[in-house]
């Protein structure tokens, strides 16, 4: 998987939409409970019903980290289910990990080797030889969080430091990272305001939009602030999508949703042409 893949696949599939599978017994159809392994099931039927419309899935780790070993075997299942029948699929393992060097590296051959995800999320503020490690394997991409969606970002993300914001500051320091051109950035759908000053740090680099739908981000503000020559932005729907339906539809009603964010972001690239 490299950017430029991804971007084929972007204007080929005219979508760059991501779709998080924050995978909830709680709320799946209560008769897939009845399966083996119900988060997979639900899964497998969500991916089989979308693929065409989106070109990532992000499943977030900490849904299936929550259910134990059961959780972990449907998170692996996920993945090589993605990986071997729709190989064209970027995946982002969110996992927001974050840690010394050496911890880094395990997580990364967690994610990258073991599971084969082709990125992942990582909190940054621990510096450099946090992040580093995920820098160095191949092909892979490191997704750091550079300005969240949710309102405690303005707690820390958005202070002044010296003569700059902090997260203006996280992404100048991470371009000197060695491997960086393998970086990627979360940027909330709730930030878009924010989009212009960061395209101007970082005007190529893809962009991992949450919150778009269920928290209230509008698609057209992201798309106008955020879009680059490459398109750049994988705009993220979890809920608005998987949760269409809690009944025996739910994969159809999952695909009608995903088909309306692919209609409107098809007319966004047209429109930018």
């Amino acid at each position: 998987m490299t950017a430029q893949f991804l971007t084929e696949e972007i204007r080929r599939k005219k979508s760059f939409l991501c779709i998080g599978l924050d995978t909830d017994l709680d709320k799946i159809p209560a008769y897939l409970l009845k399966e083996e392994d119900p988060i997979f099931a639900f899964n497998k039927a969500i991916i089989d019903a979308t693929h065409h419309l989106c070109v990532a899935y992000k499943p977030n780790t900490a849904f299936y980290e929550a259910y134990g070993i059961k959780g972990w075997k449907a998170l692996e299942r996920t993945i090589n289910y993605l990986n071997e029948k729709y190989p064209e699929i970027f995946t982002i393992a969110d996992a927001k990990r974050g840690d010394i060097g050496n911890t880094s590296t395990r997580y990364a051959k967690a994610f990258f080797e073991n599971l084969g995800f082709d990125s992942v999320t990582i909190a940054p503020y621990m510096g450099k030889d946090s992040v580093e490690p995920f820098l160095a394997f191949k092909d892979k991409y490191t997704i750091l969080l550079a300005l969240t969606s949710n309102m405690g970002a303005f707690d820390f993300q958005t202070k002044q430091l010296e003569d700059q914001e902090l997260y203006k500051k996280v992404l100048q320091t991470s371009l000197t990272y060695e491997n960086s051109e393998n970086l990627m950035y979360v940027v909330g759908a709730t930030k878009a305001s924010f989009l212009t000053d960061i395209r101007k740090i970082v005007p190529q680099s893809f962009l991992l939009v949450p919150g778009v739908g269920a928290q209230g981000g509008s698609l057209q503000e992201v798309c106008k602030y955020g879009m680059s020559d490459n398109v750049g932005l994988l705009v993220n729907s979890s809920r608005g999508i998987i949760y269409a339906s809690n009944q025996e539809d739910f994969a159809k009603a999952a695909a009608k949703k995903a088909l309306e964010l692919q209609k409107e972001m098809s007319e966004e690239l047209k429109n930018r042409n």
